[in-house]
């Protein structure tokens, strides 16, 4: 069976779901991968209204196309990046911009209104970036120590841990898109494998589950 050729919509938030799946399905599309900003997708929402899941899905379905996925990047970032300036403010509501915690604990509940929104939507899958405290390092002068990336990584690890136990209870995996650590998350990788990631352990595996159950089909 061949696989199903589907849209991210986060590209096209501007324009109204119903707009949207209309364009995907005369494209030639399959299906949609809905974001959760603009009008595609509320995670919130979604989380405690079964009938707004439904709602969603038959807009889809009007246009033969089936969701396969749930994204939330946006809040996925604001996770443990340092959200210290104005340009993640776009990213959670309004009221909190230029306050970077509140942007994070809007996150933290956010991905994991995520699980549960899925869950309704009778998807497994969620995706979305990760954030990073340690991304501003990447660049390696003033020189990096060790020990500054080990931080990074257990950060990381004290913030995603209670979110993806939360996946776990509701049976959806979280598609962590590369995990955002990019070129420092490789430099360590061997070495954390190596000292048995007391941290990302359990982030890791979920990442690497979905990526052999998903990715060699």
């Amino acid at each position: 069976m061949a696989r199903p050729v589907t849209l991210f919509t986060g590209q096209w938030a501007d324009l109204p779901l119903t707009e949207l799946a209309k364009k995907a399905s005369g494209w030639g599309y399959d299906g949609l991968e809905l974001a959760c900003w603009g009008d595609h997708f509320d995670a919130a929402r979604g989380a405690t209204d079964p009938e707004y899941c439904e709602q969603q899905k038959n807009i889809l379905k009007e246009n033969s196309l089936s969701v396969y996925a749930i994204s939330n990047h946006l809040a996925g970032q604001l996770v443990c990046d340092l959200n210290n300036d104005a340009r993640s403010d776009g990213f959670a509501p309004n009221d909190c911009a230029g306050d970077p915690q509140k942007k994070r604990d809007w996150a933290v509940e956010s991905m994991k209104q995520s699980a549960i929104a899925a869950k309704n939507m009778g998807l497994n899958v969620v995706n979305g970036f990760t954030g990073s405290s340690i991304w501003h390092l990447v660049y390696s002068f003033p020189p990096v120590s060790e020990e500054q990336i080990e931080e990074g990584f257990k950060y990381f690890a004290d913030m995603w841990h209670p979110i993806l136990d939360v996946f776990d209870e509701n049976g959806v995996k979280c598609d962590f898109c590369g995990m955002n650590f990019q070129r420092k998350f490789h430099a360590v990788f061997v070495k954390n494998v190596q000292d048995g990631m007391p941290h990302i352990g359990k982030i890791l595996k979920s990442f690497l589950d979905l990526f052999l159950a998903n990715r060699w089909k």
